[in-house]
């Protein structure tokens, strides 16, 4: 990925927050049938190894976990929200209509090495960490024993493991940190007048750091 300098994030917790944000993920793989891209939940232990650890599952039925082998190279892409940006939304263009059109978005590039993990143990503890995660802001939160357990053994049947040792991440924060404080400012409010919230708050927030 190509990333200019005044665009990069470099920050480890701050990449491993957008990955905990937004944790639904493309799996990109070469394997023996060539590439392939898969989306998936991810859950990510961020403590475990020296960069942290993503685990997820697939379907059985589904051919990557049996087209790649114990330690191949994969990518896993997170995107952390994105929005177009008019030139009329930066008051400079207005003065010297010396603006073009751009689109910004944050982005999180996660290489590693996967491991196939086809093991009950492995699966059902990654299917209830997910769980409880994802259940945690619902009124009454779903949990595995709620179902009778005899189908919940035959779901975990049906499911393999993943696990991608993470050995480099690379983040992309374009918010227009490359333009004026003003114009960062202009684009994230028109942003929010459009309920685009993600980047629009992203933007306001660069453009308060780089007023004096």
């Amino acid at each position: 990925m190509y990333v200019p300098a005044a665009f990069n994030e470099p920050r480890v917790e701050i990449l491993h927050s957008c990955i905990a944000q937004h944790p639904f993920g493309t799996l990109i793989t070469h394997g023996k049938s060539g590439l392939d891209a898969n989306h998936l939940p991810f859950h990510l232990a961020a403590t475990e190894g020296e960069l942290g650890i993503l685990h997820a599952h697939v379907a059985r039925a589904n051919p990557v976990w049996q087209d790649v082998v114990n330690g191949d190279e994969v990518l896993v892409v997170f995107r952390a929200g994105d929005a177009y940006i008019s030139p009329n939304w930066y008051p400079s263009k207005h003065e010297a209509h010396r603006q073009v059109p751009t689109w910004n978005y944050v982005v999180v590039h996660a290489h590693g090495r996967l491991t196939v993990r086809d093991d009950e143990k492995y699966v059902r503890g990654l299917v209830a960490r997910l769980t409880r995660t994802h259940e945690a802001s619902t009124p009454q939160p779903w949990k595995m024993s709620d179902a009778p357990r005899d189908y919940i053994d035959t779901m975990l049947k049906s499911i393999v493991g993943l696990q991608i040792d993470i050995t480099r991440l690379i983040g992309k924060s374009k918010l227009g940190q490359n333009k004026d404080a003003r114009d960062i400012q202009g684009a994230g409010e028109a942003l929010r007048a459009r309920e685009q919230f993600e980047i629009g708050d992203a933007m306001l927030a660069e453009a308060a750091r780089k007023q004096p």
